[in-house]
C-alpha cells in the first residue's frame, strides 16, 4: 500500500533527518487492509534508525506525539485500529521540545 509518512517537531532526526517518506507497505491480510498498529510495526522495523524509545512505547507512539491521518487526529479515527487506505498521509509530530 502506497503511503506518505511525515515526521516533524524533531522526530525526523530519528529517521535519518528525512521528513517525508513515500513508502510501499505490505498488507498482512488477504483483503489488503492495513491498520495503524501494522504501520507502526513496519515503521519501527524499516524506517526508525535510532533511539526507538523516543518514538515507540509498547505497541503505540509515546506520549507527546501527535498523529494525524489525512490531517485528522488519529484519536478520532480509532488510533491503533484505524484502517489506512491507498495514498493516505500519516503525520507524526513531536509536541515535546527541550528548553
Amino acid at each position: 500500500m502506497r503511503l506518505t509518512i511525515e515526521f516533524g517537531g524533531g522526530l525526523e532526526l530519528l529517521f535519518q533527518s528525512v521528513k517525508i517518506h513515500q513508502v510501499d507497505v505490505p498488507t498482512k491480510t488477504k483483503g489488503g487492509q492495513l491498520t495503524m498498529k501494522d504501520l507502526l510495526t513496519w515503521v519501527s522495523d524499516n524506517l526508525l534508525k535510532e533511539r526507538p524509545e523516543m518514538f515507540i512505547k509498547g505497541e503505540t507512539v509515546r506520549p507527546g506525539i501527535l498523529v494525524l491521518i489525512n490531517d485528522c487526529d488519529w484519536e478520532l479515527c480509532g488510533q491503533l485500529d484505524a484502517t489506512l487506505e491507498e495514498k493516505d498521509a500519516i503525520i507524526f509530530i513531536s509536541t515535546l521540545h527541550g528548553g
